[in-house]
């Protein structure tokens, strides 16, 4: 993981995800694949949330959902 180079595109300003692939079959739930990101890479609070709210961007959600979360992922940053 430390050879990957998603937190580089992340800083680039590409809309980056993680994500996870039928984990009951590969394995890689959600946690596991943020936490092996986080621990491969030296990265801010705010990085790290970017994965979200990238997810939530490229999702087929409602724009108001869309705001919702965004609303509920920033707020969470400002009380950490």
């Amino acid at each position: 993981m430390e050879d990957h180079n998603i937190v580089d595109l992340l800083r680039k300003g590409l809309c980056v995800t993680i994500n996870s692939d039928d984990p009951a079959y590969f394995g890689g739930y959600m946690t596991d694949n943020f936490l092996a990101v986080s621990n491969a890479h030296a990265m801010s609070k705010t990085e790290i949330a970017q994965f979200t709210f990238n997810a939530i961007e490229a999702s087929f959600i409602s724009k108001d959902d869309k705001i919702l979360l965004n609303i509920v992922i920033q707020t969470y940053l400002e009380r950490t």
